[in-house]
């Protein structure tokens, strides 16, 4: 329990990737909606859109829209993903309310690389000189890797972490190559293989390589570990995680036919108010907005701690 962090951020993921995989067409405004009302639990950092093909995504062909419309709050930080060229050139657009962490996107599973960015990784590697290049011109010096399929990939199977060394290395040249540093990797299980034992493996591993990078973890919950993972991060003294609000969401190309979504943003909160990790973030309001992002879905999510509660809330009934 020593490696415990005192301190975790939490970065939330619900608007842009817990949106992008409902069937129906959600309003442009009730995205919105949705922004500003995390903006307002303590949250330091929210992706808040995909600047991506409408026609593979359609969830999110009103990007701009909602990156133009939402209400910035001082302190917070509001990112953007992009897979390509043009969907920075459309980030670009709106510097002035995004930030941008992330610089080089990978993949340590060459088969997902082709059917999420249609692209093998080759050509994926030269994209992100572009990209990197294009940020530099911007005066945006992002200095985060983010590497998908970290652990396992439905269609490569298990990712060694000699596999997983290899990718992030390539990030580095890449960044090398440009004049940047990379300071940070977020470690990404997209297709939700990760378990807690190779958690800890992979962590150590890129510990070994490299002791000053910080990481980041991403998983889905598609096979009920996501919080077990989390902790097996946070064992390690792991101090930055994504998660979703209410556990929306899900990849639309990881081959689930119900792919469920990150880890659950109040569920992972009120773990780390268990452990005395501070967080920042308001347990009681996030819960309101659970209940708002099924509100805005037509349908239940399957966070935990809306529904049972905190249990501050029974200790203190018990008094």
């Amino acid at each position: 329990m020593s490696d415990l962090p005192k301190a975790v951020e939490i970065c939330e993921k619900g608007p842009r990737e817990g949106l992008q995989i409902e069937p129906g067409p959600i309003p442009t405004q009730s995205k919105i909606d949705l922004i500003d009302a995390l903006s307002e639990t303590g949250l330091k950092q929210i992706q808040v859109a995909s600047f991506v093909d409408a026609r593979r995504v359609p969830g999110w062909a009103d990007a701009d829209a909602v990156v133009g419309g939402f209400l910035p709050r001082p302190g917070v930080r509001y990112s953007p993903l992009w897979l390509n060229e043009k969907g920075l050139e459309r980030a670009l657009r709106f510097k002035d309310r995004l930030a941008f962490r992330d610089a080089i996107l990978m993949s340590a599973s060459e088969p997902f690389m082709v059917r999420n960015q249609n692209s093998d990784t080759a050509k994926n590697a030269h994209r992100q000189h572009n990209l990197v290049a294009m940020l530099k011109a911007a005066g945006i010096h992002a200095e985060s890797a983010l590497i998908m399929a970290a652990f396992g990939c439905n269609f490569a199977g298990d990712i060694t972490a000699a596999q997983l060394l290899d990718t992030i290395q390539q990030a580095f040249d890449i960044a090398a190559e440009n004049d940047i540093v990379l300071k940070r990797v977020s470690l990404n299980d997209t297709m939700a293989w990760a378990t807690p034992e190779s958690v800890k493996r992979a962590i150590g591993a890129v510990r070994d390589r490299w002791p000053g990078l910080r990481i980041n973890l991403h998983f889905h919950n598609t096979r009920g570990l996501g919080v077990a993972n989390a902790y097996a991060g946070l064992e390690m003294g792991v101090d930055s995680f994504d998660a979703s609000v209410a556990g929306l969401g899900g990849c639309p190309f990881a081959g689930h036919k119900g792919a469920a979504g990150n880890v659950c943003t109040e569920d992972l909160v009120f773990l780390c108010d268990e452990l005395g990790i501070a967080t920042g973030i308001d347990v009681e309001r996030l819960i309101e907005v659970a209940r708002l992002a099924e509100t805005i879905v037509g349908h239940p999510l399957p966070g935990s701690i809306m529904r049972g509660g905190p249990l501050r809330r029974l200790r203190q009934g018990l008094q």
